[in-house]
């Protein structure tokens, strides 16, 4: 990495988005710092899916090809470390990292993703990204007619139901408390052969992360051999916020249709703004930004 504390591009967070966001940059030509503190969200996910050339591969694989490449670029620098503080002075942001050191650039992108809350179930959070999974279009059609759960209630339980029944006929919603769903979506659950298990979840039982039973308040059990769940998340970094940028009704960091935030020469990519968490759409989300970015800046020097 060059000395300079100086770029016109800091991305905080060097995974998908940020890596993505970075490689238009650098074909671009502009300087830039990534800032990453090595804990992607799916680092337990053992294999990756529904990203054409990279099918199967696992996430590390992926984010280590992409970096490589990435940091072919020469004005594209990578640093292991945390960002803790930002501010904005004029049209300059200022970054603080956890080894103090602090840069500065005209453009500042958030690719920080989200950190899912676990509930306090145990051994779920072992079996989290491998046999219990957020995702229909990530993990279903590796656990297609498997005996498989939802835990979740409500809307979101009733959102994942027909695109899982879709991939098993052997589905069973566990909503851990009293069901919340109408009567209309209770008709439509019994149509379709979806059971409803409103006992507490005290335990996943698992062998290295694949789920074996599922072990309820009345130390009742019920097999399964995988399970979606729906779990609360949180920002996995609070810089946005502080900084001024506004967070929507989900929690989600609030972006235009060009990925700009509330604060001007602020951007967010990536899982952070959208509920379509998947690797190819944070690689298009931060693809777009290094685009809209480098027009910013192609235009403020012209």
């Amino acid at each position: 990495m060059n000395t300079t504390k100086n770029f016109e591009v800091i991305i905080i967070g060097g995974s998908y988005s940020g890596l993505s966001a970075a490689m238009a940059l650098g074909r671009s030509l502009r300087n830039v710092l990534i800032i990453d503190s090595g804990l992607p969200c799916n680092r337990q996910t053992p294999h990756s899916h529904n990203f054409i050339t990279q099918d199967g591969a696992t996430p590390h694989e992926i984010s280590q090809k992409a970096k490589s490449q990435v940091l072919k670029y020469d004005t594209v620098n990578f640093i292991e470390d945390k960002a803790v503080k930002a501010k904005k002075t004029g049209n300059t942001f200022h970054v603080l990292t956890a080894s103090g050191k602090e840069f500065e650039a005209k453009k500042l992108i958030f690719a920080t993703g989200i950190k899912d809350i676990m509930p306090s179930i145990k051994g779920l959070q072992d079996c989290w990204g491998i046999s219990v999974v957020h995702c229909p279009y990530c993990h279903g059609y590796e656990i297609k007619n498997k005996k498989t759960g939802i835990i979740a209630n409500g809307e979101l339980a009733f959102h994942l139901a027909p695109m899982v029944k879709n991939l098993t006929n052997s589905l069973t919603i566990l909503t851990s408390g009293k069901a919340d769903f109408s009567p209309e979506q209770i008709s439509k659950l019994k149509k379709n052969n979806i059971e409803i298990i409103e006992k507490e979840i005290l335990e996943i039982e698992h062998l290295n992360g694949h789920i074996k039973n599922v072990v309820f308040d009345d130390n009742s059990k019920e097999p399964f051999e995988a399970t979606y769940a729906a779990l609360p998340f949180k920002q996995h970094s609070d810089i946005p916020e502080l900084l001024g940028c506004e967070l929507n009704e989900q929690g989600y960091i609030q972006v235009d249709m060009m990925h700009k935030t509330t604060v001007e020469g602020v951007f967010a990519c990536g899982d952070n703004c959208t509920r379509l968490r998947s690797v190819a759409n944070a690689v298009a989300s931060g693809n777009m930004v290094g685009a809209i970015i480098n027009m910013e800046l192609s235009n403020e020097q012209f």
